[in-house]
């Protein structure tokens, strides 16, 4: 027989859902799972997990965070796989439901305040807020209206192309243009495939000790680059080139970590021989004599087993003969070196620019030391030109090889 429902089971539903297991609930209320369900449909109190005090579903935690209800794939790639967001498994009636626990996930979002964005996000939506996110949601609103974060429209690109082509442009002077983030410009040149880049800065200019404190104190306070970048009036490029010399990444979360209660350089992490050019002269002394100890261990294991000596023994002058090639041995398919009536020496070359003799069996008119070396001077010409403005032919820095 049908039963209707009375004021206080409806009180007793409304706070326990979300609460209290839904077997409870039935126990509790003496229905069934079907009468249960149906009365809170008709009550609108929403998804049993996403009312929890405790825990939210990641649906419900984008809702939070963007404003938009979604099925929290992004979350569980970007938050949970790739920056280590804690997440729960809940089984509810045979169904299981991954959620967030809020207590971690306001201890994750405070090491992770760079790569969140808070400006969509509606005050006390989560309940009970600590007190560093109200500030961060302003920092976030201010953020949002300085820049255009909607995508890229057929204009915008159209402008962009105009003003790369232009070559008069910094990234900074970009970002002004057109009112988007240095990263967002830098992304966006990829995916159109644009070959044109734009003109580089002034990377020669110092930081002074006073830039390089207030750097640390702004990657402490939660600053994002582009706000940096107002304030010590360099490109967010710069500044990031700047922060990875030091830590080896740009994520200002893994930054902010290794500098904890220090200064900006404290805690430094190791360099391996990937990251050489960030060494100390010391270190890279250390690197050098370690790499020279493996090379010789290398070539003695190799020479003790290796048979080349006596595979090519009859091949005695094949170190001062043109038609040797040392993978596909003679090229003028000569038994050896006794019977061969093709053996032509390497002749001596004289380099235009040093004038030392050097013998390769290409003809070259510079030695191989000297072709490095114009390879540097073209490098560091295009450098200079470019920086001023200038467009250059690349036929103009052909090498001849």
């Amino acid at each position: 027989m049908r039963r209707n429902w009375t004021t206080e089971e409806v009180e007793y539903l409304t706070s326990a859902w979300g609460n209290v297991s839904v077997k409870n609930i039935t126990k509790h209320l003496s229905r069934s799972v079907y009468s249960v369900l149906n009365k809170v449909n008709k009550l609108k109190l929403g998804a049993f997990l996403s009312c929890g005090d405790r825990y939210v579903t990641l649906s419900y935690l984008s809702e939070a965070v963007y404003g938009n209800q979604s099925s929290g794939g992004y979350i569980k790639i970007s938050w949970a796989q790739n920056r280590g967001l804690p997440l729960h498994t809940i089984c509810r009636q045979k169904e299981k439901f991954e959620v967030v626990y809020i207590d971690e996930f306001w201890e994750w979002a405070y090491k992770n305040q760079s790569f969140l964005n808070f400006s969509k996000f509606e005050k006390y939506y989560l309940g009970v807020e600590p007190d560093w996110v109200d500030k961060k949601r302003r920092t976030d609103i201010r953020h949002s209206h300085k820049f255009i974060t909607s995508p890229w429209t057929a204009v915008e690109d159209e402008r962009l192309k105009k003003f790369l082509a232009g070559h008069k442009y910094s990234y900074r002077e970009l970002s002004i243009l057109l009112n988007r983030t240095e990263g967002a410009i830098q992304r966006r040149i990829l995916d159109l495939g644009i070959k044109e880049r734009p003109v580089k800065a002034n990377n020669h200019i110092k930081w002074t000790a006073e830039e390089i404190k207030k750097l640390g104190e702004m990657i402490k306070s939660g600053y994002k680059y582009e706000e940096m970048s107002d304030v010590l009036d360099k490109s967010a490029k710069a500044i990031r080139g700047r922060v990875f010399d030091y830590y080896l990444t740009e994520r200002l979360d893994k930054v902010r970590a290794y500098i904890g209660n220090g200064q900006f350089g404290d805690n430094l992490p190791d360099r391996t021989i990937k990251y050489k050019r960030f060494m100390s002269d010391e270190d890279k002394e250390k690197v050098k004599v370690l790499l020279s100890m493996l090379a010789g261990e290398i070539k003695c294991v190799a020479k003790e087993n290796s048979n080349v000596e006596s595979e090519y023994a009859e091949f005695w002058q094949k170190d001062c003969c043109t038609y040797w090639d040392n993978i596909n041995g003679c090229t003028a398919n000569e038994k050896d070196c006794d019977s061969c009536t093709s053996f032509n020496r390497i002749e001596p070359q004289f380099c235009k620019r040093c004038g030392i003799t050097f013998y390769e069996r290409k003809s070259n008119d510079i030695c191989k030391d000297c072709r490095a070396a114009r390879i540097k001077q073209a490098q560091r010409k295009y450098a200079i030109l470019n920086q001023k403005g200038v467009v250059i032919n690349e036929k103009q820095l052909e090498i001849k090889k």
